[in-house]
């Protein structure tokens, strides 16, 4: 992956921790930016797991995201 990547379109899906795989909650976002930025929140705030696939197919995992959602990163 490429910081231009970081402007194309991505799809994030936030599936919670504790429940149910039904109740998956999906999302597009025209920047893999803001999607990696929502991803973040969620795993602060609801201790979600989010996945997210960019518009070129790649899939990251919620391990991924955490280790690499660092605003200072999203520059």
């Amino acid at each position: 992956m490429v910081l231009a990547d970081l402007d194309k379109r991505a799809e994030l899906t936030v599936w919670p921790s504790d429940g149910p795989a039904h109740t998956a909650r999906g999302r597009a976002f025209s920047t893999l930016r803001e999607a990696l930025a929502a991803a973040a929140e969620s795993i602060q705030a609801d201790d979600a797991q989010p996945w997210i696939i960019t518009e070129d197919g790649d899939i990251l995992s919620p391990r991924w995201i955490r280790a690499n959602a660092d605003p200072r990163h999203l520059q």
